[in-house]
């Protein structure tokens, strides 16, 4: 959590509250970190973060988009800015399903 702030504070954004949701808690088995986040100017931040050795491909962004949507159900709220913070390589096409569908991107994060 220390280096989400870091990262977030160096972008010139800082959260007045994080709170980390368990991907069990979603009723996933997949190893990603979930936060809910609350910026100062009263933004509501979904953020993703995946660490892995493998491509990211639009599969994987369609079971990231529902797991997004029980998301939404489980905190009972729509996020303004949903966020995803990777480390491992990206495919293009993936890429631009997620920013068609409002996420934002962000490669190597840490």
């Amino acid at each position: 959590m220390k280096d989400l702030t870091k990262y977030y504070l160096d972008n010139d954004i800082l959260f007045k509250q994080i709170k980390e949701v368990s991907p069990k808690e979603l009723g996933s088995r997949k190893k990603i970190d979930i936060f809910v986040a609350t910026s100062v100017k009263k933004e509501f931040y979904a953020i993703f973060i995946i660490n892995s050795k493998s491509r990211f491909i639009r599969k994987n962004a369609i079971d990231l988009l529902e797991l997004y949507s029980k998301l939404i159900d489980f905190q009972d709220h729509n996020f303004k800015r949903i966020e995803l913070l990777i480390s491992s390589p990206l495919c293009s096409k993936a890429k631009k399903f997620l920013e068609e569908n409002k996420w934002r991107v962000r490669v190597d994060f840490m």
